[in-house]
């Protein structure tokens, strides 16, 4: 990936340029010391004046209203903020007109935004003052003042903080009163750019010293570039939060997020002051110091599945190769390339108009569909359908073109929705909340329904990451979550009704990544590489997790590193330095999973006998046991020599009724409170008793028993047995009223329960199979 840089031979501002922005996807807007407010068309490369402001005015920034916010002016004109010199800060129509002058700082006004919501603005001035205001200029707030001058400030990404520069220092201020600021050093020069992106929330920071860094919210230092030559004078996240730009005095850098770099150019610019990114994240425009307006395009951005390779190649063209056979292909597109996408054989590319879909079968006639509102920021493939971010909505699109669903949710932002918030398998789609990130929104992914009686659901942390797994049916989907302690924990998903619990798999997780063919699980934790081969063992038999799982020592990757894909038996990581690293894994795991889906299950004890490998053997009891499948789970517990796992297996062979096997299969796996709603459901109250009594829930018991006036004394008898044994004496008010009531004989209470046995044998409908499957 790289910049194809356009720079006109003969610069149009007669003085230096010191600001930039994009009024739309093709229209930028550029004003400097020569006092001229020039608008550029990329499409005519037309170069138009569309006003002069008075020769005391020097313009130092440039920040458009953003195009998500309600708040627009009267008759729904476009407005940018415009700061000067001179101390004050102008709100101007795209026609050029000034619509508001506001005196704000002594001294210049060296920054100022708009909040992402557009409702206020911030700015900060040479005066050292931190000031937010209404979205028609008046002062709110004075919110911070500092001993020098603040060059940069920038809103979080929720707006309800602001980051501003002091010296060498980078502070992050809540709004909120009485809240305590986060500060730290950030470089070893001042600091004079800062840009937080709304979608990550990274923040990224450039100074004196010739060096940007990358932060994560907390302040913590992701990464340090090498020295420049200059100092850092521009910097500008993409809105997809993917990459950044980073200007100095005849430079020009695209990074990764990471912080790595993807290309250096070396324009004759001078010093480059403003860089802003096209609200389709495809191109950078730069103030140059010479008068210049530099235009950037990204292009060479390269996607792999699987045998194929794609690359664009210009604005409109890419480039397809099948590395199998080095057969080549080029689609020309009539449109600027915005977002593409490839996976699941499917390619999805978006242009500023319209929407392609090739199928990797067929590269010549490609589905082709409308956009609605022509601004994509996300993509994310299914094996059925794809997900498309378009402006403020959200849509899933069949592989034939054709909108599915497009599912809503209270507080819907779409601005900062990316890969790691919105996951999508081909029945579910799950999207974590923005405005509180405890909540998960789970949709039907064909219908747009939502799941979980319509409510979101919810963890006690902020949720960082969500991922669903892509095989299998809809009553055994599971959504892996990575939550702000970087726990990582699965939950399987309910169709109808609420959600059961979440169980923890590991913590410390940096990143993770499901297999496209089966659902085995990939993640980097803290110093170490894991993979889980069936994660939902945990809940069958957690016993079972450890062997299951695959450990490998994370030092080859280096910290900060990230799973990028998981395909078939190849796990690629990429390295904090942008570089790919490739490691495989055992491909019986992944076979035995295809066996399983299929239902071929003499195929797959055929498998685990060929490898003599106990993560193959623990996989298959997991999923036997899962399934209901008591022969293969018998055979494979006895192959890793789990001696009491193979007797209990016999003891419930031998239940003659089929509710009585299911809940000992959901005790097996350590569901004490499914076994039981299980039994009670069926009308099986003395299972359900005796399930307490073996569980020592002796409370539970008596509370069944008296509810259905049932062996009140055998629960009694049992507890007396069990304070006899440790010389224990009865301390529960309630099982000494009941002591007093009923009379405990053993002999009686033996033949009461062997009359019990007796009545489950003697029912017609019932008879002691040996494998079921239905649940």
């Amino acid at each position: 990936m790289r910049f194809k840089t356009t720079l006109l031979g003969k610069p149009k501002h007669s003085d230096l340029v010191s600001c930039v922005g994009w009024m739309s996807p093709d229209e930028v807007f550029s004003c400097g010391d020569d006092h001229q407010l020039l608008r550029w068309n990329l499409v005519t490369n037309e170069t138009v004046g569309v006003s002069e402001f008075p020769s005391d005015m020097f313009p130092l920034e440039l920040h458009w209203l953003p195009k998500t916010s309600v708040h627009k002016t009267k008759g729904g004109a476009e407005v940018f903020l415009l700061t000067a010199a001179d101390g004050k800060f102008y709100i101007v129509g795209s026609n050029g007109r000034v619509e508001k002058v506001v005196d704000g700082h002594r001294g210049a006004v060296l920054a100022g935004r708009w909040s992402h919501d557009g409702a206020g603005l911030v700015t900060a001035g040479e005066d050292g003052l931190v000031k937010i205001w209404s979205r028609s200029g008046m002062l709110r707030s004075t919110l911070a003042q500092v001993s020098t001058p603040v060059y940069g400030a920038a809103w979080a990404p929720d707006s309800d903080a602001i980051l501003y520069t002091a010296g060498t220092s980078l502070i992050i201020k809540p709004l909120a009163p009485n809240s305590k600021p986060i500060q730290w050093k950030g470089h070893d020069g001042v600091i004079l750019k800062v840009a937080w992106n709304p979608n990550t929330g990274l923040i990224l920071s450039g100074g004196e010293d010739t060096r940007y860094r990358v932060w994560d919210n907390f302040g913590r230092q992701l990464y340090s570039s090498s020295l420049h030559h200059h100092p850092i004078t521009s910097l500008s996240w993409s809105p997809d939060g993917q990459l950044f730009a980073i200007g100095s005095f005849n430079t020009l850098r695209l990074c990764d997020k990471a912080g790595w770099c993807h290309s250096l150019e070396k324009p004759s610019t001078g010093s480059i002051f403003n860089l802003a990114w096209s609200s389709d994240g495809t191109q950078v425009a730069g103030a140059c110091g010479n008068g210049h307006v530099i235009f950037a395009h990204v292009i060479e951005n390269h996607l792999e599945w699987k045998n194929y390779e794609a690359t664009v190649t210009s604005r409109n063209s890419i480039a397809l190769r099948d590395v199998t056979n080095e057969a080549w292909e080029k689609l020309e597109l009539r449109d600027r390339i915005i977002k593409l996408s490839l996976s699941h054989g499917y390619m999805v590319i978006v242009t500023s108009s319209q929407g392609y879909i090739y199928s990797t079968r067929n590269w010549n006639t490609p589905f082709i569909f409308e956009l609605k509102e022509s601004n994509v920021s996300l993509i994310v493939q299914a094996e059925r359908h794809f997900l498309l971010v378009d402006g403020g909505s959200v849509y899933v699109y069949s592989y034939d073109g054709r909108v599915m669903c497009s599912p809503r949710w209270p507080g819907m932002r779409t601005d900062v929705l990316n890969s790691h918030t919105v996951s999508l398998s081909n029945d579910t789609l799950a999207i974590r909340d923005k405005t509180d990130e405890k909540f998960v929104h789970l949709f039907d992914a064909t219908t747009g329904k939502g799941l979980n009686d319509g409510k979101p659901w919810s963890h006690k942390l902020e949720i960082v990451e969500v991922a669903l797994d892509q095989v299998g049916t809809p009553h055994e989907r599971r959504m892996a979550i990575v939550d702000r302690n970087r726990d990582l924990l699965l939950l399987t998903l309910q169709r109808v009704g609420s959600m059961g619990r979440a169980v923890k798999l590991g913590g410390m997780v940096q990143s993770l990544c499901w297999n496209d063919g089966a659902n085995m699980l990939a993640a980097l934790q803290d110093a170490k590489f894991t993979v889980w081969f069936y994660p939902a063992v945990v809940f069958v038999d957690r016993d079972l997790l450890p062997v299951t799982t695959l450990e490998k020592d994370a030092s080859e990757f280096g910290k900060n590193a990230a799973v990028d894909s998981f395909l078939d038996t190849q796990i690629t990581v990429r390295r904090s330095d942008g570089s790919l690293v490739t490691t495989s894994v055992s491909p019986y795991p992944a076979l035995l999973h295809n066996y399983i889906t299929t239902k071929h299950w003499d195929d797959a004890v055929r498998l685990a006998r060929f490898v003599k490998d106990d993560i193959v053997w623990a996989c298959l009891a997991a999923m036997a046991t899962a399934n209901r499948e008591l022969n293969t789970a018998e055979v494979s517990y006895s192959a890793i020599n789990e001696a009491d796992k193979v007797q209990n297996i016999h003891h419930i062979k031998e239940i003659p009724v089929k509710e009585a096997r299911m809940a000992e299969m959901a005790l097996m796996a350590g569901h004490v409170g499914d076994a039981e709603v299980l039994l009670v459901q069926s009308g099986l109250i003395f299972r359900s008793i005796m399930l307490n009594l073996t569980t020592y829930n002796f409370e539970r018991a008596l509370q069944l028993a008296v509810k259905h006036r049932t062996h009140v004394d055998t629960v009694v008898a049992y507890r007396q047995r069990y304070l006899a044994r440790f010389n224990k004496t009865e301390t529960s008010k309630l099982f000494s009223q009941y002591e007093k009531q009923v009379e405990v004989d053993w002999n009686k209470i033996t033949e009461k329960i062997e009359m019990e046995y007796q009545k489950e044998r003697e029912k017609p409908t019932t008879s002691s199979t040996q494998n079921f499957t239905d649940t």
